[in-house]
Formats: structure tokens, C-alpha cells, sequence
């Protein structure tokens, strides 16, 4: 099995290409990116990128179908990565994000690709209602982030639907967990690093919200389900993530206070709510896919990434202002003029 992976030298990617090599021993896995993250390891031990057979150095809007002559499926991992970026670079979110990964699926079709799987997200569902959201409740995205993720959906829907191409999107919860190229920017990352390093957790809303987690591993284990799975006949939008991992914000941090004893919680109660609060309903991933539906505990999530973050130096005064916060590293190119505010390589 030939395997393109786009968007592969960010957090997901490393962690990814170990599993898939693992997994399917003979397969031969690309990586395509354009670098903007690549330098951002925090592992002392072998990364997950080596695990790479081909890398590509290209932007996924300049994507052409020669670059997938002979792949057997795409996973569709590249994008700008979250809330806050998407607010400060929101052109170059639609850009990429929604018009580049439309594209990248309509190659995939004209090249023969037989699989292509799309990195959706269940923050499409914005709001939380009364009942954990299953897949064929109205989504409610609040953000350029969101919006670009359902967008992808919608269109490529209805653009590859007859085609003779097996189409998933998979609605990731919210990703956590240790990579070698770790993120804190993600709310499990953030608390169990302020734990660790500061012995406190500072909640920047009033910790009602609700958010469904996955850990990388485990959304590994999704992607090569998506990769073997019967055809689905028509594009498959489906959860991504598990029902005992949907967590209100303020309780989470309690569990880290657990694992890390010591450490205080500061709710900042002057803040508006967070609107953005869902909890997401697993049960069709878990009928389809038992096997792969995730299994680990929350504590040997919180424990990896305490051994994660003993190996990096975060400053004394704070990591929110270091290049392990996903925008401070995009901000800090753009400062140096060695990227375009269309997050392009100058």
C-alpha cells in the first residue's frame, strides 16, 4: 500500500508514521509539507518522521495530480491547526484548509486514488445541546477553523460523490497526548505542562465547557481503520474519539491535579463563557470499528506527556509566549520576513 500523507512534520504526523509502519510493514508512506513546523521537535529519541519513506518540501495548494501518480490513498492531515491562528490568518485558513483540501480530493479522483481521508473535527458542532452530538445532528461551527472543516465536507460530498473513490471524513475530537513535535496549545497539553513545570493550572474560561479528547495514538488507529475499511459506497462522516473521553474543562484539570499532586487550579471566573462546548456521541465508530476504537486511559495520556515535557526547557516565567504555542511560531516567521502573511515561504 502506497500512502501519501500531507500536513505529516506537524503534531499528528510523527506519531502517525511510526504507527502505519507498524502496522502495515510493507507499506510505503510519503510525507508532504511545507515545513512551516518542521523544526519544532521536542523529542531526544528517533522521530516519528524517519519513519517516512519519501518527504516532499510543498505547500498543499500547490499540489498537482502528478504529485500522486501511483498512491493508493491520501491522508489529508494539512491544515492551520486551530482557533487562534484561524483568527489571525483567516484568509490564508480558507486557502488552505478549504480550497486546497477541495482540490487535493478532486486530484485524487482524476489520479485514482482509491482512499481519500480527511482530518475533519467534531468542533463543528460549536454548541453543546442536550444530548452528546451524533453525526447527523446540525452542526454549529464558530470559528474560521470549524467553518473551513465543514465546508470541506459539504463540497467534496457532493463533488466526489459518484466517483469511484472511497471518500472518509473523520470528525476528530480534540487532540492530546505526547508527540515528537508536541504541541501545548491543546488544552490537555496546556493544563499537564502547568501542572508539571508550574504546579498550576490556569482555566481561561469558567471551566463549564465541555470538550471530547483523543490522543494522538489513538487517532493513528482511526486513520489506519480508514485506510482498510469496506468501501462506504458514498463519503463516510463519522466520530472520531471515545464516549468516556468527553470531559467538562474544569473537571479535566482536576484529573491532571491527580496525577500531579501539588498543583492549584485558578478558574478565571471574569471571563465571558466559552461558547465553544460540545460533547460528541462514539457509538458508530465503536459499532464499525470495535477493534480500533480507542483504549487508553486518560492517566497513561497524562503520564506520557510529563515524560514528553521533562525533556523540554520551558521557561521559568511561562511557556505561553514560547514557540511550543502554535501562532507565537507562525508570528515569530512573520517577524523574521521568512513567511508571507499567506503563511507561504518567502
Amino acid at each position: 500500500m502506497k500512502v501519501l500523507v500531507t500536513g505529516n512534520l506537524g503534531y499528528i504526523g510523527p506519531v502517525l508514521g511510526r504507527f502505519l509502519k507498524e502496522f502495515f510493514v510493507s507499506s510505503t508512506l510519503t510525507g508532504l509539507d511545507s515545513g512551516l513546523f518542521s523544526g519544532c521537535t521536542t523529542s531526544l529519541s528517533r522521530i516519528g518522521d524517519t519513519y517516512y519513506d519519501c518527504q516532499l518540501f510543498k505547500d498543499v495548494r500547490d499540489v498537482g495530480v502528478g504529485d500522486l501518480a501511483g498512491i493508493d490513498a491520501v491522508v489529508h492531515l494539512a491544515a492551520v491547526s486551530n482557533d487562534p491562528i484561524g483568527k489571525n490568518f483567516e484568509g490564508a485558513t480558507f486557502e488552505i484548509n478549504l480550497e486546497a483540501s477541495c482540490a487535493i480530493a478532486r486530484l485524487c479522483l482524476k489520479a485514482g486514488v482509491g482512499r481519500f481521508i480527511f482530518a475533519s473535527s467534531c468542533s463543528m458542532y460549536g454548541v453543546a445541546g442536550d444530548h452528546p452530538k451524533i453525526e447527523a445532528d446540525k452542526t454549529s461551527p464558530l470559528t474560521a477553523y470549524a467553518k473551513s472543516k465543514i465546508g470541506v465536507e459539504e463540497r467534496v460530498r457532493r463533488e466526489l460523490a459518484d466517483g469511484d473513490i472511497d471518500v472518509t471524513f473523520l470528525r476528530f475530537a480534540t487532540a492530546c497526548g505526547a508527540s515528537d513535535r508536541l504541541r501545548l496549545d491543546l488544552v490537555l497539553n496546556d493544563f499537564v505542562a502547568s501542572a508539571y513545570k508550574y504546579n498550576a493550572i490556569s482555566i481561561l474560561s469558567d471551566g463549564s465547557p465541555w470538550r471530547p479528547l483523543i490522543d494522538v495514538s489513538d487517532m493513528s488507529k482511526a486513520i489506519a481503520w480508514a485506510l482498510i475499511k469496506p468501501s462506504s459506497g458514498t463519503p463516510l462522516s463519522i466520530n472520531i474519539g471515545s464516549n468516556e473521553w468527553n470531559f467538562q474543562v474544569g473537571q479535566l484539570a482536576e484529573i491532571v491535579c491527580t496525577r500531579i499532586p501539588g498543583t492549584k487550579v485558578h478558574i478565571n471566573l471574569d471571563t465571558p463563557p466559552d461558547k465553544r462546548s460540545y460533547r460528541v456521541n462514539f457509538d458508530l465508530y465503536k459499532k464499525l470499528a470495535p477493534s480500533f476504537y480507542p483504549s487508553k486511559a486518560i492517566d497513561e495520556t497524562i503520564d506520557e506527556l510529563v515524560g514528553s515535557i521533562s525533556q523540554m526547557h520551558l521557561p521559568e516565567s511561562g511557556f505561553r509566549e514560547t514557540c511550543f504555542i502554535r501562532l507565537n511560531h507562525l508570528r515569530s516567521l512573520l517577524e523574521s520576513n521568512l513567511i508571507s502573511s499567506s503563511l507561504r515561504w518567502k
